[in-house]
C-alpha cells in the first residue's frame, strides 16, 4: 500500500521484493483510498479485516500489509486508518501513527531527541516570528544556520543563512505558506575537499542495512540528491560503530523499528533527522533495503506464506 501519486519509485521495488519472497505478485493498493474522506473501507470477515475499495474492485483480507511511500504532508490524513488496523492481526512493521507523527514533524523530533539524549545540532523552532524574534534566534545560533520546514519537502525550502538579508528572505518564504520552521546551528560538515557531506544510514531493528555518503559540492545547498548531492554506496562496515549505534538509537527513540537516518561524524556525531520511508531506488536498493524490509514483515507472521494475500 503506497500513495500512487508519488513518483519516487519505491513501490516497484517493494512489489518485486514481495513477489520474489512469496512466489506470487502482491495486491497493490493506493493508500489515498484510505486517507480521511477516501473511498476505502474496512470490514470484518472472520478474524482478518477486509480492505474494500469498490471503485477499484479491491476486496482483500491481507495477512501481511506493507505500507510505504506516504508523503509527510499527507500522513495526518492516513492516521485514522493506521489506528484502525493497529490490533487487527495483520502483520505490519513500523506503522505506528504516533511514531510517524513525531518523525514527520521536526519540532517534535527535536524535542524527543533532546529528551532522550540523542546528539543533534542546537535548534530553535519558529512560526511566523517577529523580525526581532527571528534575528535573535539567528544570532543566538552564531549567525550561521540552516533553516528548514518542520515538515520535510524533499530538501525544498532548506536554506543556509549567514546574513540578515538571507534571513529576511527565508522568514518571508515560510510566512507566505504559514510554515513552522527550524533554525539549526551549522554542523560544518565538510570533507577534506571542502564539500558538504553526510551519511544516510538505513536501520532495521538493531541492524544497519545500508550506508550511503551524500556529497554536496555547493556549500550552501543541503546534502540531498534532489538538490544535486551525489550519493555513494558504502559497505555498512565502513560506518564507524559509534555512528551506527547513534543511527539505531535515534530510530528507536522515535518509536520506529525502521528508518533512514541522516547524520554526520562532525561535532562528535550528530543526527539531523530520521526518515520514516527512505527512498529505495538507489544502487542495490532492492537487495539492501526492499528485500530485508519485506522479509521482516513476512517473518513476523507464521502464516504469511500460506494465507490469503500480501498487499
Amino acid at each position: 500500500m503506497t500513495d500512487f501519486s508519488s513518483n519516487e519509485g519505491s513501490r516497484e521495488y517493494l512489489a518485486r521484493a514481495a513477489h520474489v519472497l512469496t512466489g506470487r505478485p502482491p495486491v497493490l493498493i493506493d493508500a489515498r483510498h484510505f486517507y480521511d474522506g477516501g473511498a476505502g473501507r474496512i470490514h470484518s470477515d472472520g478474524a482478518t479485516p477486509v480492505l474494500h475499495v469498490e471503485t477499484e474492485g479491491i476486496d482483500v483480507a491481507p495477512d501481511t500489509l506493507v505500507i510505504y511511500e506516504i508523503p509527510p504532508e499527507d500522513r495526518p490524513r492516513f492516521a485514522r486508518f493506521q489506528q484502525a488496523i493497529e490490533h487487527s492481526g495483520i502483520a505490519r512493521l513500523g506503522t505506528d501513527a504516533t511514531a510517524w507523527s513525531v518523525a514527520s514533524d521536526k519540532h517534535r523530533m527535536v524535542e524527543v531527541f533532546r529528551a532522550e539524549g540523542i546528539r543533534q545540532m542546537e535548534s530553535v523552532v519558529l512560526h511566523s516570528p517577529s523580525d526581532l524574534a527571528a534575528r535573535e534566534a539567528f544570532a543566538g545560533l552564531g549567525g550561521d544556520v540552516w533553516a528548514r520546514p518542520a515538515v520535510g519537502l524533499g530538501g525544498r525550502d532548506v536554506f543556509h543563512l549567514t546574513d540578515n538579508e538571507q534571513l529576511a528572505r527565508a522568514v518571508a518564504r515560510y510566512a507566505a505558506s504559514d510554515q513552522k520552521f527550524l533554525f539549526s546551528r551549522d554542523a560544518r560538515n565538510f570533507d577534506a575537499q571542502g564539500r558538504r557531506h553526510q551519511y544516510r544510514v538505513v536501520v532495521l531493528g538493531e541492524r544497519v542495512l545500508r550506508v550511503c555518503e551524500h556529497i554536496q559540492p555547493h556549500q550552501d545547498l543541503p546534502c540531498n540528491e534532489a538538490q544535486g548531492a551525489q550519493s555513494h554506496l558504502l559497505e555498512p562496515s565502513a560506518l564507524p560503530a559509534t555512528l551506527a549505534d547513534l543511527a539505531i538509537t535515534a530510530t528507536k527513540a522515535l518509536g520506529l523499528p525502521f528508518g533512514g537516518v541522516d547524520l554526520v561524524a562532525e561535532n562528535g556525531g550528530v543526527v539531523f533527522e530520521v526518515n520514516v520511508h527512505p527512498v529505495l531506488t538507489g544502487d542495490l536498493g532492492l537487495e539492501t533495503i526492499a528485500m530485508p524490509f519485506v522479509r521482516a514483515h513476512l517473518t513476523s507472521s507464521p502464516t504469511a506464506f500460506t494465507q490469503q494475500a500480501t498487499a
